[in-house]
């Protein structure tokens, strides 16, 4: 369970997004800057791989990419497990979009998601599940956070065909 109060979203609708870069599987570098302007893009941040809520994030995400690409949405999902982590997870889930590292929780300090929470009585510092639509213009469009993993991706899809 989040504790709202013990973080707060740092960029907001409106703003630009934090720039950081990530890798593929191969070892290719990308920036988030290269792709604002040109793509509609979603970038959720999720606790960890391999855990349950993580894997039907993951799940769903996976099972209707074909419907964010057919929209022209770049789908990257981020988390503080190590790029050798992510390519597992990629392989056992057979996930066809990008994977972030973000081991020192740099690039999650910056949208604000990375904070206090509560787990079985005990507090702990840690991804707090977020979501960032950026629209076409390379601008913040909508911002989830405290996501509930099932039905989110459904949810995201319904946003960007109202946008």
């Amino acid at each position: 369970m989040t504790n709202q109060k013990d973080y707060e979203i740092q960029v907001k609708e409106g703003d630009k997004p934090f720039d950081f870069e990530y890798q593929d599987s191969k070892g290719n570098k990308f920036k988030l800057s290269n792709m604002l302007g040109h793509k509609k893009i979603v970038i959720y941040f999720y606790p960890k791989d391999f855990t349950p809520g993580c894997t039907i994030e993951a799940e769903e995400f996976t099972r209707d990419n074909a419907l964010f690409e057919q929209q022209g949405i770049e789908i990257i999902g981020i988390s503080s497990d190590s790029n050798d982590s992510h390519t597992k997870f990629r392989e056992k889930m057979n996930i066809p979009y990008m994977l972030a590292s973000d081991p020192n929780n740099e690039i999650s300090k910056a949208y604000g998601v990375y904070g206090l929470k509560k787990f079985m009585g005990k507090e702990y510092y840690g991804v707090n599940r977020s979501t960032f639509l950026i629209d076409q213009s390379g601008r913040i469009a909508k911002i989830y956070s405290s996501v509930k993993p099932r039905g989110h991706s459904k949810e995201v899809l319904e946003f960007f065909k109202d946008l």
